[in-house]
């Protein structure tokens, strides 16, 4: 049961951070224009927004092994569409898929987590052990799509038969899904709880100053992190002038930046208090696109490889050392600073405020890229970091406020 939920989240990890290398293959493939290949992060995020409000107050009825075997089911259809009708409104219908199977899959594994744990040491183990294994599928997703990927082709085709990896992939964990065993029992007395008292909950909550701050922090890290994510591909080939597997493939320094930072992070915190390192995290994201956009100007096309390419390719992508402590630290502050009830609440806001920064970050550099160029585009996630200070500043002083976590005398 764990391979398979381990499977599956590396399976979302591997799709979801795809978004950057699809919008790049179909800007290249379909002709589609930079504002309309944005749009594929709203087809994933808005998806995930609905799904995670209407299914959360029935899914301990439906099942968490079935809610998944669901999920895999309905993204291997789509990804086995891309390559027998590719177009781009497959391309749209995929990711609407996705959205809609990532939010029951995340619902339900860290469900299940519950269910596989019976120790507050063993439940923190497993979940580090996915959270880690999601990092390996973001820095696979990179290196498997620019396999496929054949340089300087327009109108080529050829790269959507990674799609039918992922097809294979998603059948070896539907059978560990379906030949594994996980007793659900615990879980089904969650269905007392009725939908419209979990809808009171979270007004209850929103209400509060310190959850409006910390989801005003979560939605600007995400528009952030979104920003650079998604378009690093794009960015690399159209102003390093990289070829398109080289532009995927140096973009995924991204993810092992971030996957790196949590772990150096980790260590950091128990020396040093969040909100000073949160602050010298943001401050050095800005100094760092500071001092290496120059750097991107006026490179000319080259014979590039992994081992000679311009200095900003190497350098942006290290934002994510920065980065990589924030939401962590951020979530695991709230959910502390929380009576224990509130917390299923609070962790569907973080899915809901996730997806929307995600989706509105990527429109923005998408426009400022289409119409001002890439350099101006990453230029812009200045403004996002200079809010995000001031948001982690007001996030402080209501964790600090005695009301804050006063929820259950409401």
């Amino acid at each position: 049961m764990i391979a398979a939920l381990a499977l599956s989240f590396m399976i979302f990890a591997i799709l979801l951070n795809s978004v950057g290398t699809v919008i790049l293959q179909s800007i290249h493939t379909f002709g589609v224009g930079k504002p309309r290949a944005s749009l594929l992060e709203l087809f994933k995020d808005l998806p995930i927004v609905i799904t995670s409000f209407a299914v959360a107050s029935f899914l301990p009825a439906l099942g968490y092994r079935r809610a998944m075997l669901i999920a895999l089911g309905i993204v291997a259809v789509a990804c086995a569409l891309m390559p027998l009708f590719p177009s781009f409104r497959t391309t749209e219908l995929l990711f609407v898929c996705l959205g809609i199977s990532f939010a029951l899959t995340k619902m339900s594994v860290y469900a299940s987590i519950g269910l596989l744990t019976s120790t507050r040491v063993e439940h923190g183990r497993l979940t580090n052990t996915l959270e880690g294994l999601f990092m390996v599928g973001v820095v696979i997703s990179g290196w498997l799509f620019s396999a496929f990927i054949r340089s300087g082709e327009a109108g080529d085709t050829r790269w959507l038969r990674v799609y039918w990896v992922l097809v294979a992939a998603c059948g070896l964990a539907m059978g560990l899904l379906a030949s594994s065993r996980l007793d659900e029992s615990a879980a089904r007395g969650e269905q007392a709880r009725r939908p419209r008292g979990s809808l009171t909950e979270t007004i209850r909550l929103i209400g509060r100053p310190m959850v409006c701050v910390f989801l005003a922090s979560t939605f600007l890290y995400v528009l952030i992190e979104q920003s650079f994510g998604t378009w690093l591909p794009t960015f690399n080939n159209e102003v390093l002038k990289l070829p398109d597997a080289l532009s995927v493939q140096m973009a995924s320094i991204l993810a092992a930046s971030i996957a790196l930072g949590r772990v150096i992070a980790g260590q950091l915190l128990r020396r040093v208090a969040w909100y000073p390192l949160l602050n010298v995290c943001v401050v050095g994201m800005g100094l760092l696109m500071v001092l290496v956009l120059p750097h991107a100007r006026g490179v000319t096309a080259a014979h590039f490889s992994w081992f000679h390419a311009p200095i900003a390719a190497y350098l942006i992508p290290l934002i994510g050392l920065l980065m990589a402590p924030i939401y962590p630290v951020i979530n695991s502050v709230v959910l502390t600073a929380l009576p224990k009830p509130a917390h299923a609440t609070m962790m569907g806001l973080i899915l809901v405020f996730s997806a929307l920064g995600g989706t509105l970050g990527s429109r923005i550099t998408a426009i400022v890229f289409a119409r001002f160029g890439g350099i101006h585009a990453f230029y812009f996630s200045l403004v996002p970091m200079t809010l995000l200070l001031v948001t982690l500043h007001l996030f402080k002083r209501e964790t600090r406020h005695p009301g804050a976590v006063e929820l259950a005398a409401d």
